[in-house]
């Protein structure tokens, strides 16, 4: 059930802690700039190695409390299966219409995980059909009515890519590092047994500081995010973009 309408910002995952991972220190630090951030994980993680489903739900809860968002939903959409079809489709569309969000954040489409790819085309075909008066959607038996949100940012995950800008997350590093320790289940943990991934490895929470730290210092800052996107991206006053930091 949505429980809020109008957020600034809606971020999208194809698992729960994706986002955190490649922009939880942007969305900090939007909540702590005073914007409403919304969070939408597509599938359950069911498939993950790793953990249960119900046990990602309760850490993917408890990192959304941490960064400070409004809400956080599972459209669950079955994991290793997010085919763009008419059923998903309409999902998100209906959550994209119901929030009305400015801006999506949304995963990269070059990556190795075939649902961060999957994920990556229905959220930016949702973005564009969520905009058309001829499309109908309902929720909870009312017709909704369309809105395309102005922008999509896609964020980073395993595959570095040449970002587009890149977000000073310097005072929300320790806040994005403290949501992604709430996933238990998916990181290095010696007292469980089970098999390894990438995620679970000792030096993995290393390398996303080590990946933060050389982005930050491509602008001349300690912490960075990088978001890249196929729109182009306009400034009532370039010189606030100009003059900042880098």
């Amino acid at each position: 059930m949505i429980e809020k309408k109008n957020t600034d910002v809606l971020a999208i995952g194809a698992h729960p802690d994706d986002i955190e991972l490649g922009c939880g220190g942007t969305i900090a630090k939007l909540v702590k700039l005073g914007y409403q951030v919304t969070l939408c994980d597509l599938t359950q993680g069911e498939l993950g190695t790793r953990g249960t489903k119900e046990i990602r739900l309760k850490e993917a809860n408890k990192a959304a409390k941490i960064l400070g968002v409004v809400s956080r939903y599972n459209l669950r959409i079955p994991d290793g299966n997010i085919e763009l079809n008419k059923k998903n489709l309409h999902k998100l569309i209906t959550l994209i219409r119901e929030l009305r969000p400015k801006v999506l954040f949304i995963p990269t489409g070059i990556e190795r995980h075939p649902d961060h790819i999957h994920a990556n085309i229905l959220c930016k075909e949702a973005w564009f059909y969520s905009g058309l008066v001829k499309l109908k959607s309902k929720l909870n038996n009312k017709l909704q009515e369309p809105f395309r949100p102005h922008h999509y940012f896609e964020y980073m995950q395993w595959i570095e890519t040449v970002p587009k800008f890149i977000v000073d997350v310097s005072d929300t590093f320790e806040i994005k590092m403290k949501a992604i320790r709430t996933y238990l289940s998916q990181l290095y943990n010696p007292s469980i047994k089970g098999n390894e991934t990438k995620i679970s490895q000792p030096d993995f929470l290393d390398i996303i500081e080590t990946r933060c730290k050389y982005h930050g210092n491509r602008i001349g800052v300690k912490y960075g995010e990088p978001f890249t996107t196929a729109l182009d991206i306009g400034f009532d006053d370039p010189l606030s973009i100009l003059i900042s930091k880098g």
